[in-house]
């Protein structure tokens, strides 16, 4: 529970896990395994932090509200295991952890829970398994079917990358204070890397989901990827109209249509 003197700050979007009866949960759709790396982001009070630090061999735990330094070292006094890392994880060199991180485990901040799982598929390779709280919306997006409202590029990238291999949804009372939404806990297993080839692919996807309203070929025209006509020829091959929309095509026809457009 939270302490007298320690509250949410509304600004950043926290809601602290209070709850431990949702470890057990976490720690059997994150597969944890004492040799582990884990990277943590949004440690909080340390609930998650501390039952991690008995489990796995290393921990790096990231939080942005430096104001909760005190509570983070006191109760995670005796963890030699954990590294405490306070700065804006969108801005931190992640990817330079050592030793790298092999699995991310953490309560999300909602504000930015879309674009880390994003940046990580690509932008730290060494992660094989994701277990992460979400926004309940933004879970669904991950396997949102093509046609769907929730289908967009967040859905394309992580089924291109990924397998989900556990879903838990997680109830409101389980946050200091209560968020107005629900959360739900998702897993995620590494199915494929890119490498050289995901950037280019990863442009082409967010762009042709930029502008939901116009069609695939337009959206790709106004984000400077290939001219409409270009579009509409590599449509044609796949056997899809020239007024195709993004949310038409499965993640599949989305990477053959990346590779077509060269």
């Amino acid at each position: 529970m939270t302490r007298p003197g320690i509250g949410a700050k509304r600004e950043l979007g926290q809601h602290f896990l209070v709850d431990e009866n949702i470890l057990g949960v976490i720690d059997r759709l994150a597969a944890l395994q004492s040799a582990d790396v884990v990277l943590e982001v949004g440690a909080g009070l340390g609930v998650l932090t501390r039952y991690l630090a008995a489990r796995v061999s290393r921990v790096h735990a990231v939080e942005l509200d430096t104001e909760l330094e005190p509570r983070l070292r006191e109760v995670l006094q005796g963890a030699v295991n954990v590294d405490l890392v306070f700065g804006d994880a969108m801005q931190l060199p992640l990817g330079d952890l050592e030793p790298r991180p092999t699995k991310l485990v953490a309560n999300l901040p909602y504000s930015i829970a879309t674009p880390l799982c994003v940046e990580s598929l690509d932008g730290l390779p060494t992660i094989e398994r994701w277990c992460v709280m979400l926004q309940r919306e933004v879970a669904d997006r991950f396997v949102a079917e093509p046609g769907s409202r929730s289908y967009g590029a967040v859905s394309v990238l992580v089924q291109l990358t990924c397998e989900r291999t556990g879903f838990h949804p997680v109830a409101r009372t389980c946050f200091r204070p209560p968020p107005n939404v629900d959360s739900a806990l998702v897993a995620l297993v590494r199915r494929h890397s890119w490498g050289a080839e995901y950037p280019r692919l990863k442009r082409v996807v967010q762009a042709a989901f930029a502008h939901r309203r116009k069609t695939l070929a337009n959206s790709l025209e106004l984000a400077g990827v290939a001219p409409r006509e270009r579009t509409a020829g590599a449509l044609g091959v796949l056997g899809r109209r020239a007024e195709a929309r993004a949310e038409s095509l499965t993640p599949e026809e989305l990477v053959e249509l990346t590779r077509l457009l060269g």
